[in-house]
């Protein structure tokens, strides 16, 4: 199957022969996502990218990415509009929360809370499972599910390289069976599973045995034996079960 343009960056990410494809390409938005937010653009300067980002916010994780980038008046710029339109949200809800326990609900207002519909905490839960560059990558990410079975089933040399590959992280390949139920036909499903089933059993059996040398090293008498594959088992077999790069240095 000839490349396309939008078949490149699943190329890419096979081609790099890593434990994931998917974690490549997810890395590689990330970063395009920081550079964009942070970067020599100075998107954060314009009023349109701030509206965003004061709307989705950022989770945990990102915000320490964005604090490691290394620009400080960016991050500062995003974070003077964002905390003031948080504490204007953050008003209106307990704002909602003092009205009902003020109008005398408070049996039910204390029964609310415990079911999660407290409106302080359901505005800050709201918050929470929002993020600028996490939804960036899920606004792809059923695309790049398309792309992916797509040329599995019509592109025998990338089929090839998948099934001769080191498969994929533990959360990603959960999210390629459920694809994979819309994506396939009947036979189509039973060799996908065939064939995925086996090629995830082999790389975590790799990575185990990797990770076991790796401990039989510490023993003083294979001080001198080879290494074999076990010198990067403690990132490999993070990445298998989680996702991402542990090892991965500060990008900024």
């Amino acid at each position: 199957m000839k490349e396309k343009l939008y078949t490149i960056p699943l190329n890419d990410a096979v081609n790099a022969q890593d434990e994931c494809p998917f974690c490549f390409i997810e890395r590689k938005i990330e970063q395009d996502m920081l550079d964009f937010v942070l970067g020599s653009g100075s998107s954060y300067m314009e009023s349109d990218v701030r509206e965003q980002t004061d709307k989705a916010g950022f989770c945990r994780m990102h915000f320490k990415k964005m604090y490691d980038y290394g620009n400080t008046l960016g991050n500062a710029w995003i974070l003077k509009t964002h905390m003031r339109e948080t504490i204007f949200e953050m008003k209106k809800a307990m704002k909602a929360q003092s009205s009902t326990a003020n109008a005398g609900l408070g049996v039910l207002f204390r029964k609310k809370a415990v079911s999660g519909s407290n409106p302080v905490s359901a505005w800050i839960k709201e918050r929470e499972s929002s993020c600028f560059i996490c939804n960036q990558f899920n606004d792809h990410y059923s695309r790049y599910m398309d792309t992916f079975f797509e040329l599995y089933r019509k592109d025998a040399s990338f089929k090839e390289k998948i099934e001769n590959s080191k498969g994929f992280c533990l959360p990603h390949f959960g999210d390629l069976c459920d694809a994979a139920q819309t994506r396939l036909k009947d036979k189509e499903l039973e060799s996908f599973y065939e064939n995925f089933f086996q090629l995830m059993q082999q790389n975590m059996e790799r990575l185990f045995e990797d990770d076991a040398w790796l401990i039989e090293k510490f023993d003083y008498r294979n001080r001198d034996a080879d290494w074999k594959n076990s010198r990067e088992a403690l990132q490999n077999c993070m990445q298998k079960l989680k996702g991402g790069y542990p090892a991965d240095p500060v990008y900024k």
